[in-house]
């Protein structure tokens, strides 16, 4: 009788144990269960610049003008690769990132709309509205200094990413309670060690899986560079804009008016600030919004130096059309208002841009006639990419 207890027992138990091992195995989850990722990873770190992006084609007079990778901000340090992209994606989508979980960097920089918001000022986790407007991201890889913000207090694109997490009113975390927050995460193990080798998470790989994937945000296939593929000139006329575009093309590159072309603060063919030169502390400028400062003094607040006063960052103009209000304020409500600012509004501020003044030293007027402003506007509305703003590698991974 005690060896059949025995052998029952010994099977019993057998059972028992097979059991365990089956539903252990059931409940064994996949650590990415829940993000939407394609099989075979997304390319970020090998994205193909066009021949404008990475040559100077514009004819020698235009002394001020560059090939757009001349003022790549890569450093070597923190070159872009796939998986850390990836990391920087869904980090830059994870709202549990903020204090009540609502908010995420997304959440102020839609894809849809250029990676800007449609708000004057974003609202930040509890609703507070933020001091200023945000800037479109499409092509940060492009501005020189490296330097974010409208008052370009961020020395560089990582350090810049992590601040909105600590803000008071964005996202109204601490350091560590990001850190500690995206360690929670299930996906967090399998992503960094992906990215950077082993499991260990920390700000610094989460500042540069995030900058990997704003420098991504590269904007190439506009109807301009559809256009721009066809001629080997920015100056020619595009065989595939209408009239009206070319006609603002040429407003927007011209030499001949009484005042300096728009191309010349916005340059080369990803439309962006100059590069810095030598001795320079920024390239942002004042464009004549107001006479004086008074409650934001823009890039002096970073530098301290007066002659910063009334200066802020120069944003490239790649899908400028999908990103109203418009200017650090947002105070302009669309490119119409824009255009009439330059065209009679610009106002003497002490640090104006000296392009912006005449020979005696006051603010110039470009007196658009109206046919300029539709011509411009039909011209900037070319800018926009739509295959950028519908990019799969781009959107949010946890839909």
């Amino acid at each position: 009788m005690v060896k059949k207890y025995l052998v029952f027992f010994v099977f019993a138990s057998l059972i028992i144990i097979a059991s365990c091992k089956k539903e252990d195995a059931v409940v064994v989850a996949d650590p990415l269960d829940g993000l939407n990722l394609p099989a075979v990873p997304f390319d970020y770190e090998n994205i193909e610049l066009p021949a404008h992006f990475l040559n100077n084609d514009f004819p020698s007079n235009f002394t001020f003008q560059f090939a757009a990778i001349e003022s790549d901000n890569t450093p070597t340090t923190n070159p872009t690769t796939n998986e850390g992209a990836l990391l920087g994606r869904v980090l830059f989508y994870e709202s549990k990132l903020s204090a009540n979980g609502t908010i995420a960097c997304a959440s102020c920089h839609k894809q849809e709309l250029g990676f800007s918001d449609d708000e004057i000022l974003s609202l930040g986790f509890e609703g507070g509205k933020t001091r200023r407007h945000s800037m479109g991201l499409s092509n940060a890889r492009f501005y020189d200094t490296g330097k974010f913000f409208w008052d370009e207090r961020a020395e560089t694109l990582e350090d810049q990413v992590l601040m909105p997490f600590q803000d008071e009113v964005e996202m109204g975390m601490t350091l560590e309670q990001v850190v500690q927050t995206v360690k929670d995460q299930k996906y967090a193990a399998t992503l960094f060690k992906g990215a950077f080798g082993d499991e260990n998470v920390t700000s610094d790989r989460i500042a540069k899986a995030l900058a990997q994937f704003v420098r991504s945000l590269v904007s190439v296939n506009s109807k301009y560079d559809q256009g721009r593929s066809q001629v080997s000139s920015p100056l020619a006329d595009f065989p595939n804009f209408t009239a009206e575009e070319n006609l603002g093309k040429q407003i927007f590159n011209a030499r001949n008016l009484a005042a300096p072309s728009c191309n010349s603060c916005h340059l080369s063919e990803a439309f962006v600030a100059p590069i810095l030169s030598q001795n320079g502390t920024t390239i942002g400028t004042n464009n004549g919004l107001d006479a004086s400062s008074r409650d934001d003094q823009g890039i002096f607040e970073a530098t301290g130096m007066n002659g910063h006063r009334g200066k802020f960052k120069v944003p490239s103009l790649r899908n400028i059309t999908l990103r109203p209000p418009y200017m650090h304020d947002g105070r302009f409500a669309n490119l119409d208002e824009v255009i009439d600012h330059y065209s009679t509004g610009i106002q003497n501020h002490p640090t104006l841009q000296p392009f912006l003044k005449d020979q005696n030293g006051n603010p110039i007027k470009y007196n658009f006639t109206n046919e300029q402003k539709s011509a411009l506007i039909a011209f900037l509305g070319t800018l926009t990419d739509t295959e950028f703003i519908n990019d799969e590698k781009y959107s949010n991974p946890f839909n």
